[in-house]
């Protein structure tokens, strides 16, 4: 993959990872903090789940672009925008405006994940795909090592306000270049439709009222009264009548091949995110645990992912693709175990923690086998909708697993119980989706 026939297109593709792991590892631990200091810490659910929401729009629209002209162009958009979208969260004076910078960071981080792995279905093949996804992953390691500890620090002792500003700051030269490489050395056109092909995907409308609905749904959950519950309502019904309609056909009753494979994506997904957005809150909230402990269960949680999908790219590359995903949804559900057990107050918060990273050792071997089943099952010319039907069930996953424990979360809460109980019952049902894909993993074998 580092031959002269691939050098400029993986060289790129790594940059890319790069920058936007760098971003985005370095911004999510302060998150928690950022809401508080803002007033909105019961509207967490919104500030967390708008980067998803926007994601599905970004997904759709990233594979759109991608299938039509080429990966190069939504690929160089996606990292122009996640750069502006630091600017405006940085200077969010409001929940609602921090809210609008993840909303717009989640549709660059859509664009840019679909895109990057449309590319690598159009310009490796079979053998090197794996390897591939696992030098994306470990694009991942030295802005885990660096980005979230530094970011704990920074808000610790300066402003959270920094973190965003410095990274607009630092990121800014960078991408342009990247942008740059992109349109000078690398051009992946897309391959023509045949006529044989199936019908386009659904009009992007048809994802902007799919985003909208995961939006108020999100914040739908984050209250009790009329206002919330109709907001919720909206959302779901837009949820049911629009999001079948990114979908491979059969999704929902994981049918073989890609169906069950996109219906995968969004079952360990759902479980990470919400480990990923409920842990730290826990550290903040519950266990006063400074910054840097969330900063550092980031940097963990990165390497643990890359090595991980190292792991499974090269020494596990034999290994049916299936079965990988079978071991990722039991290590999944060993860490949701974890969870619960850091809301014993009797343990260290540090039990908590170890949950993110045991949770992204089974997303490295989850997400890059089920990448790779995806392509399979694929043929070239659509392969951008398999990933645009990849990131949308992810995020759809993100959203309905974390909206469900927001609401097992608030409702414990209204109860009357403790917090170590209303987060007990929250991670208790990440069990379900775990256990789930596990039984569901033979379904995507490829032939």
């Amino acid at each position: 993959m580092f031959s002269g026939t691939y050098a400029a297109a993986t060289s790129c593709f790594a940059a890319v990872m790069f920058l936007t792991g760098f971003a985005a590892l370095a911004v999510v631990p302060v998150l928690p903090t950022a809401a508080r200091d803002v007033h909105g810490v019961a509207l967490y659910p919104l500030v967390a789940g708008c980067f998803v929401a926007a994601s599905l729009l970004g997904g759709v629209l990233g594979g759109h672009w991608a299938d039509r002209a080429g990966a190069r162009r939504p690929m160089a958009a996606g990292l122009v925008l996640a750069v502006a979208t630091l600017l405006v969260s940085g200077a969010a004076a409001s929940v609602w405006q921090l809210a609008a910078g993840r909303f717009l960071d989640g549709l660059a981080g859509g664009m840019v994940a679909v895109s990057v792995n449309t590319a690598i279905g159009q310009v490796y093949p079979d053998h090197l795909r794996p390897r591939v996804l696992a030098l994306m992953s470990a694009c991942w390691i030295v802005p885990s090592l660096v980005g979230p500890p530094l970011a704990g620090l920074v808000t610790e002792w300066w402003s959270w306000r920094a973190v965003f500003l410095g990274l607009a700051a630092l990121t800014v030269l960078p991408a342009l270049i990247v942008v740059a490489l992109l349109r000078r050395r690398f051009g992946a056109a897309a391959p023509a439709l045949s006529e044989d092909a199936p019908a386009p995907r659904p009009a992007l409308i048809v994802a902007t009222a799919v985003s909208l609905g995961a939006a108020l749904g999100q914040y739908g959950v984050s209250g009790r009264d009329l206002r919330h519950l109709l907001c919720a309502m909206g959302g779901f019904a837009l949820l049911v009548a629009f999001a079948s309609r990114l979908l491979p056909r059969g999704t929902w009753c994981a049918a073989r091949g890609l169906p069950v494979t996109v219906l995968l994506r969004g079952l360990g997904s759902g479980v990470f995110f919400t480990l990923e957005a409920y842990v730290p809150l826990l550290l903040v909230t519950d266990r006063n645990a400074p910054p840097v402990v969330i900063g550092l269960a980031f940097t963990g949680a990165a390497v643990a992912w890359a090595g991980s999908s190292w792991v499974q790219g090269r020494l596990l590359e034999r290994c049916p693709r299936h079965r990988l995903v079978v071991a990722g949804a039991l290590v999944q559900a060993l860490a949701v175990a974890l969870a619960v057990a850091g809301t014993l107050p009797l343990t260290p918060a540090y039990t908590a923690a170890s949950a993110m990273v045991v949770a992204a050792v089974g997303m490295g071997m989850y997400v890059p086998s089920l990448t790779v089943l995806s392509l399979t099952h694929s043929p070239p010319a659509r392969q951008g909708y398999a990933g645009s039907a990849m990131q949308t069930t992810q995020n759809l996953g993100q959203i309905t697993v974390l909206g469900l424990s927001a609401v097992v979360l608030n409702t414990c809460r209204d109860a009357g119980t403790t917090d170590a109980v209303a987060y007990t019952a929250a991670f208790g049902l990440l069990l379900a989706p775990c256990l789930l894909a596990a039984v569901l993993a033979g379904r995507a074998r490829s032939e």
